[in-house]
């Protein structure tokens, strides 16, 4: 035990130092803090708040009866005003700042033509979709007056549907699919690269010939556990580090209605948080265990991209697995992923926060990962106690086999 705290201590010690993870780290935090200010920086930038652009309106054929002074009620987004101008006034008004943007609604033999005048198009966006509403909807009433119709049968011809989306399975999910796609892209960050951590301390020692002096003074398989408790306590430190910024940084420089919309945050609980760091400890030492088998196969830190390409392929493909069946959280996919090894970390706090997963289902989650890990473990511990003195080229996967399967090693 006293070995292995020493190895822990000395790998976040190593860990800890380096320039690089200290400036990553830096930089994330940084990039938070901007992100989250962003909406102010956009103020400050144009000087003004967009919700006050300016929007004048010419019915040159008097169309609408005068009746459109009632849109200056309306909650558009504007600030409306009705006169009469020509296009050359106009064009001049938009040059000087003096308005945003105008409307044009001319009577041509039986059409009505609505100009939306604008001093740069975007083809993309086209006439706001508010305004042709509003446009829409205030023409429709005019002409109805127009009828003589009663209230009554007013009500009549006006739909006053009420819209909802019902599905037959019992099991419901419910929640802000934004805030638990950022919950996994945040797991899959923190397993991810933390885990790759431990392949590249172990090439980097492995080339400096620190792992003689290590074998020397204790076993193999301390050495391993060691180096993988290590990184990943830094690496659960970083990730707590982050998210205790992003929350920070939200509640500090967003407008709550803002976060509110975006943000739904009311499935958060402390059960929420006990099960996902669960499940961060368990997803990262799989995968720090697979990258440290793969970590003790080469000699040459070049070779640890190629090295470490089949673990990597098995953590995107895991991420996306849940990734993608979060838009349908209660199929039998999204529950299969929730089982499997390489995406339940992923996928089952995800279930968590939409309240589709029972405990019976996190605990058997749990215990498949447990077992997965113990067998890893086995594995890349006897593959890394036989090949930790390779110093010649990169080890085939028959080598690594032919390795595990030697009983005298």
């Amino acid at each position: 035990m006293k070995d292995l705290k020493t190895v822990i201590k000395f790998t976040m010690e190593d860990m800890l130092k380096r320039k690089s993870f200290i400036i990553s780290t830096l930089i994330i935090l940084a990039l938070i803090v901007i992100g989250f200010n962003v909406p102010k920086i956009i103020k400050s930038v144009d000087g003004e708040d967009v919700s006050s652009e300016k929007l004048l309106i010419v019915d040159s054929s008097n169309v609408f009866e005068g009746k459109l002074d009632t849109l200056k009620n309306t909650d558009l987004g504007y600030e409306i005003t009705i006169e009469n101008k020509s296009f050359e006034d106009i064009k001049k008004l938009i040059e000087e700042k003096e308005i945003d943007s105008s409307i044009i609604i001319e009577q041509i033999d039986d059409k009505v033509q609505i100009r939306y005048i604008v001093e740069n198009a975007n083809m993309m966006k086209g006439v706001p979709d508010n305004i042709i509403t509003a446009i829409n909807s205030m023409y429709s009433n005019l002409q109805i007056n127009k009828l003589g119709l009663t209230q009554e049968q007013l009500q009549s011809i006006t739909p006053n549907f009420e819209f909802s989306l019902e599905q037959t399975n019992e099991e419901r999910a419910s929640g802000n699919i934004f805030a638990m796609m950022l919950l996994s892209l945040v797991l899959f960050y923190a397993i991810y690269f933390c885990a790759y951590q431990v392949s590249s301390s172990i090439t980097t020692e492995k080339t400096s010939k620190i792992m003689e002096t290590l074998v020397t003074s204790t076993t193999p398989k301390t050495i391993v556990l060691g180096k993988t408790i290590g990184i990943g306590i830094v690496g659960l430190i970083q990730m707590i580090l982050i998210v205790a910024t992003a929350i920070f940084s939200a509640k500090v420089f967003l407008d709550s209605e803002l976060i509110n919309a975006v943000l739904d945050i009311s499935n958060i609980t402390p059960y929420l948080g006990i099960v996902t760091i669960i499940y961060f400890i368990l997803g990262y030492l799989a995968y720090a265990l697979l990258y440290a088998l793969t970590g003790s196969t080469v000699s040459k830190p070049e070779d640890i991209q190629s090295a470490n390409g089949p673990v990597a392929i098995l953590a995107v493909v895991g991420f996306y697995l849940s990734y993608f069946t979060m838009m349908n959280p209660t199929s039998n996919l999204n529950v299969f992923a929730s089982m499997l090894p390489i995406s339940s970390p992923f996928c089952m706090p995800f279930r968590i926060m939409m309240g589709i997963a029972s405990t019976t289902d996190v605990l058997i989650s749990i215990a498949i990962l447990l077992v997965t890990i113990l067998v890893i473990a086995q594995v890349a511990i006897k593959i890394y106690s036989n090949a930790i003195f390779n110093y010649g080229t990169k080890m085939s996967f028959s080598d690594i086999l032919k390795i595990y399967k030697d009983k005298n090693s």
